[in-house]
């Protein structure tokens, strides 16, 4: 068990705490990998043989100086590669890391459920489902042949790989996530444009919000609407201006909402995607001299300092929103 990954339970939408976290995880090894909104990736091949303890014991360690210094509790997964680290995760909880040992890969992977590896989607768990296939471990004895006739010859080779317990994947240091997401379910399947229109008032607050407390901006929004029969449409608008402005993504998401021409369509949920994001000190602001968007942003600047003085709910994302 060399890999570590590590969810921190911050309040929701306060990333800016994430990178003081991180640096807490970099005392002990540089192959960091950040995991916004509240995860890292930690390789520990180092710091095992440096500090003569093993990944759970440094595990514990981390958890204990995250309660001291920052008042943060986590949860930890550890196994020989990112992904199986990943799957430990979920298995987790606080004050007990949930541990992989190597050589008992297959053994943990062959009760899971197929849509519990990373990287296969709704579609293909389908897929493989109603053919049996619905553990990783029916996976993993699968023919290789059977599996790419199901899902294709690249996929079904990753497929079985994995099921297998072979984990290829790496922690890349300094990795930044290219996008950020916000997702808007209802309580029933909901016919009303009008609390459409709030969700995605309340998912682009929440982005603006999130984009602003790392420091960046984003390029691309996409609007994705989930309906209830399980279809779906996606539809993504390059910004005039790479953003963090709550005001501007709105704007854009009801752009592409109203383009879709909804007709009493029963919306199971709406999700936003900022893509594309990029340092806000690298990104160039177009003066439009309207008071009323100056305003705008004036306020943000102060909803943002409250926060982050008295915490994500001192102010309610959307609410600053046109």
């Amino acid at each position: 068990m060399t890999i570590l990954c590590v969810r921190f339970q911050l309040p929701p939408m306060y990333e800016a705490a994430l990178p003081e976290l991180l640096g807490l995880l970099a005392e002990f090894t540089p192959v960091v990998e950040a995991l916004p909104p509240d995860g890292a990736l930690a390789d520990l091949r180092g710091a095992e043989r440096y500090f003569g303890r093993d990944a759970v014991e440094l595990a514990s360690v981390i958890r204990v100086r995250a309660l001291a210094l920052y008042g943060v509790d986590c949860v930890i997964g550890a196994g020989p590669g990112p992904m199986l680290a990943r799957m430990a995760l979920r298995d987790a909880r606080p004050g007990l890391t949930r541990a992989v040992p190597g050589g008992e890969e297959r053994e943990f992977l062959a009760g899971q459920p197929v849509a519990a590896l990373p990287g296969v989607g709704t579609a293909t768990a389908r897929t493989l489902c109603e053919y049996g296939l619905d553990t990783l471990g029916r996976v993993a004895a699968a023919p290789l042949s059977t599996l790419q006739r199901l899902v294709g010859a690249k996929a079904g080779r990753e497929l079985h790989e994995k099921a297998q317990g072979v984990d290829r994947g790496r922690v890349v240091p300094n990795g930044v996530s290219r996008s950020l997401a916000a997702d808007r379910p209802f309580d029933r399947d909901e016919l009303d444009p009008d609390r459409h229109r709030r969700a995605l008032l309340s998912a682009a607050g929440e982005l603006g919000t999130r984009l602003r407390a790392v420091d960046k901006v984003c390029r691309t929004l996409t609007l994705t609407v989930r309906y209830a029969d399980r279809s779906a449409t996606t539809r993504s608008r390059t910004l005039k201006e790479p953003t963090a402005h709550s005001a501007a993504l709105t704007r854009t998401a009801y752009d592409m909402y109203e383009a879709l021409g909804l007709q009493r369509a029963r919306v199971r949920s709406v999700v936003l995607r900022a893509e594309g994001l990029a340092p806000a000190e690298q990104a160039s602001h177009q003066l439009t001299f309207d008071p009323v968007d100056e305003k705008v942003r004036r306020i943000e600047e102060v909803a943002d300092r409250a926060r982050a003085k008295f915490g994500p709910r001192a102010v309610m994302p959307g609410s600053l929103a046109a």
